[in-house]
């Protein structure tokens, strides 16, 4: 099995590159928000034990599979001791299965970010960004409080990949992913 874990700022294009890695290889794709968003509608707020322990479970019974892999979208703030150890932990419920892990950052500037809030995708997908005021607002203070860009040789990891996908379409960013890790 593989597992990749798609990482970058708010609206890099995650699940939209992600969407299209999922239709030219085997790999499922679990974006972040197929829990945060259930779970805010449930709760009418953010509630994140809930939005983890449904990520748990499913990490837990897709490892279990024989799918071919996964593709996982994180928002990974780099400064944060507790998100590189949420990796490892989602790490090891994979390694028992011989998991293959692979790590793909998308960066992009905040301009461009802020324009792409507001896309049709993003907003079919994601009901909390639906408030676009409210959505550049948490992705401004997102950038503020945390530090959701890796630095030059921070990612330890042997199969991991950083790309500017500025101007880059997300099916040809998906085909630079396809070809660099052999999916």
């Amino acid at each position: 099995m593989k597992l990749l874990f798609m990482i970058g700022n708010a609206a890099v294009g995650k699940m939209t590159v992600g969407q299209e890695l999922m239709k030219i290889t085997g790999l499922r794709l679990f974006h972040n928000h197929m829990t945060i968003e259930p779970v805010m509608e449930i709760f009418g707020q953010f509630n994140p034990a809930a939005i983890h322990r449904l990520r748990q479970v499913i990490f837990e019974e897709f490892a279990k599979t024989d799918n071919y892999g996964m593709i996982f979208t994180y928002m990974w703030a780099f400064d944060c001791q507790s998100d590189w150890d949420y990796i490892e932990s989602v790490k090891n419920i994979f390694k028992p299965y011989h998991t293959e892990f692979y790590y793909v950052e998308l960066v992009a500037s905040q301009k461009i970010r802020l324009e792409r809030n507001a896309t049709e995708n993003r907003l079919k997908h994601k009901a909390s960004k639906r408030d676009i005021e409210a959505s550049n607002q948490r992705l401004l203070e997102d950038d503020a409080h945390a530090r959701l860009e890796s630095m030059e040789g921070e990612i330890p990891f042997e199969n991991y990949i950083k790309i500017d996908n500025t101007n880059l379409a997300p099916n040809v960013v998906a085909q630079m992913i396809k070809e660099r890790f052999h999916l």
